[in-house]
């Protein structure tokens, strides 16, 4: 019975032993698995360096849109009534193109009466001229007394200027049958219209208003410190209201400061042939002097709590968090003003799914 006691106690740690061999063995696969899960890159990433830019500094503002120069058109008679509109609210016209027309009736009436008027002018003026020169042969004879003479000599002046008061009369009520005819003073763009079929205008009645030859302008708002750095044809950048960008130029640099706001009006003339709406409030930049700037592309800033972050990779693979402060942006890149110099090699895009110290693959450039 002691013996048997004696092999079973040293059978025990032999069975022990037997079994930690067991758990190692398979602990080992799980631990090689983990360290090989942990070696393995979390992303592949392609690598830029940051490029030495040469952007203009800018200058934010904001405005509204609105005519180059407004023409109103208007009626230069009085008394008549509207029988015929020929344009309407964005109708696109040229100059002396007929707009709204008139009634003519009176006015023929008086023309035909003025006509007449000066037929009769002028048949007193050939008899007077005729007494004058029967008066001018007859004065060597004595014939005519010196009396008459002198009378006819005055009514021959009478006549010429009564035949010249008519013709000037004549000539009036043609300048007033011509204004029965209302037309464009130049080329543009019907923005509004007063004018109603029928209605009996007055001198300085307004018909229609127009934007001249379609050009509209930005009547930009800018701090009043820019002022002194703000010229006439410097580049401006306008956020269309369709979300297209215009190009245009300073063309005026308003002379006087709002005291309310300490903001000044900057216009700039936009090109020809762009032609957006009239009233839009639009917001843009205007171009100062060029300046360096250190850029990476918009995909390599990673936002987390309000910060920006782009990750940066080493020699050993392995990717660093790093914090930047960023500047202007142009055309998908973004001015990094600091935390990077171009000596970094930045990850493009796909930082979002980084952490730091991360371990990555590094895409080959083609």
């Amino acid at each position: 019975m002691p013996g048997t006691l004696r092999n079973a106690s040293l059978r025990k740690p032999s069975i022990t032993f037997a079994a930690a061999l067991v758990a190692a063995a398979l602990l080992l696969p799980a631990r090689y698995a983990a360290a090989e899960q942990a070696a393995a890159p979390a992303l592949t990433v392609s690598l830029t360096a940051p490029m030495q830019r040469h952007w203009p500094e800018t200058v934010p503002a904001s405005g509204w849109l609105k005519a180059w120069q407004e023409a109103i058109i208007a009626s230069e008679t009085s008394g008549l009534r509207i029988t015929d509109i020929l344009a309407d609210v964005g109708s696109v016209v040229t100059k002396g193109q007929t707009l709204v027309r008139l009634s003519q009736e009176s006015i023929l009436a008086d023309l035909r009466k003025q006509e007449a008027a000066v037929v009769t002018a002028q048949a007193s003026l050939a008899k007077a001229k005729a007494n004058a020169d029967r008066a001018r042969q007859l004065r060597s004879s004595g014939a005519l007394s010196d009396e008459k003479i002198t009378e006819y000599f005055a009514d021959e002046q009478t006549a010429t200027a009564s035949l010249a008061s008519e013709e000037a009369a004549l000539d009036s009520e043609k300048i007033k049958l011509a204004q029965t005819t209302i037309t464009a003073a130049d080329d543009g763009l019907i923005t509004s219209r007063s004018a109603d079929l029928g209605a009996v205008v007055s001198t300085g009645t307004e018909l229609f208003r127009m934007v001249r030859q379609q050009r509209v302008e930005w009547q930009a708002e800018v701090s009043a410190r820019y002022l002194p750095r703000i010229s006439e044809g410097l580049n401006v950048e306008i956020n269309g209201g369709d979300g297209r960008s215009i190009q245009g130029r300073v063309r005026l640099v308003g002379p006087s400061v709002s005291t309310d706001t300490s903001r000044a009006i900057v216009y700039v003339a936009l090109p020809a042939d762009v032609r957006p709406r009239v009233g839009l409030y639009v917001t843009g930049n205007i171009e100062l002097q060029t300046t360096p700037a250190l850029t990476v592309p918009e995909t390599a800033i990673v936002f987390r709590d309000g910060i920006s972050y782009v990750f940066t990779a080493s020699e050993d693979k392995r990717v660093r968090r790093v914090r930047v402060e960023t500047g202007r942006r142009n055309n998908g890149e973004v001015e990094i003003v600091s935390g990077i110099d171009a000596s970094t090699k930045v990850v493009t895009s796909g930082g979002a799914f980084l952490s730091d110290n991360d371990l990555v693959k590094i895409a080959e450039k083609d």
